[in-house]
């Protein structure tokens, strides 16, 4: 999950939102019965980075309107698990028992990967809490067989470098009737796994002497597999490889050490 006011709830989580974004209510990954109909030939396979983002979007202004975990309920998958410190935990039990903070988390999306099919993709965002911290999230998203996205998997944590980086952004920004500030719109990259050859499935979990529980799967083509690996010191990892050129690259690998918070690879 992603941020501040969620890890007070429960010390184990981490969660995000954003505060731009389309008119969520109209999109394709709001609700159970709204927007258009898609009928099954949208479920043939075929990537589309862009609805997972606008998906996370939506999902995330969601939380501001509607409310935090009222927005995580509604966009979650059955069997959705949130990996929180101690290890990765049901969320329908979890998120049923969470009554919505009065200032939710805002996030956004900054990277999109999607398997060749479209069957699983993978977003990458930055979170702010209400107080102020910054950080990191990734979840894991899997399309439904009515055509929408929902999340299966959830793992955030606050990232020191980011949050200075951001406050001191903030504190440099003009104030002042005649300031003028315009914040651009973050762009958002999507990449898609190769979709030129067939591949055969891959077995990405982390195992060493530390790992102390393991999981994650594959889209339905093997384009695309992710892995988690929760350690017994508490360190948690999300590896992610995607297809490409005849062999796998890891695309990603997200950590978050012992003290519960992101590690920056700049």
């Amino acid at each position: 999950m992603r941020g501040g006011s969620a890890v007070a709830a429960l010390a184990t989580l981490t969660l995000a939102a954003c505060t731009m974004g389309p008119d969520y209510k109209n999109m394709p990954g709001y609700g159970q019965g709204s927007g258009e109909r898609i009928d099954g030939s949208r479920l043939g396979g075929y990537a589309n980075p862009s609805e997972v983002a606008a998906t996370d979007i939506a999902f995330s202004r969601a939380a501001r309107d509607d409310g935090q975990w009222t927005a995580f309920r509604r966009f979650a998958a059955d069997g959705a698990v949130i990996h929180g410190r101690n290890g990765p935990i049901d969320a329908d039990p979890w998120l049923a028992a969470q009554d919505d903070p009065p200032a939710p988390v805002q996030w956004t999306p900054t990277a999109v990967w999607s398997s060749c099919d479209g069957s699983v993709a993978v977003t990458q965002g930055k979170f702010a809490e209400p107080e102020g911290q910054w950080g990191y999230y990734v979840t894991v998203w899997e399309r439904q067989r009515d055509g929408r996205y929902r999340w299966v998997y959830d793992m955030g944590a606050p990232d020191d470098q980011l949050t200075a980086a951001e406050n001191a952004r903030r504190d440099s920004t003009p104030t002042g009737e005649n300031a003028i500030v315009i914040r651009a719109i973050e762009a958002i990259e999507g990449r898609v796994a190769d979709c030129s050859r067939s591949y055969e499935a891959v077995d990405i979990s982390n195992i060493s002497a530390e790992v102390s529980e393991t999981g994650g799967r594959s889209s339905r083509d093997n384009t695309l597999a992710w892995g988690w690996a929760q350690f017994a010191d508490g360190r948690r990892t999300l590896n992610l490889l995607v297809a490409r050129n005849g062999s796998w690259e890891q695309a990603l690998q997200f950590r978050i050490n012992s003290d519960g918070k992101h590690v920056s690879d700049q």
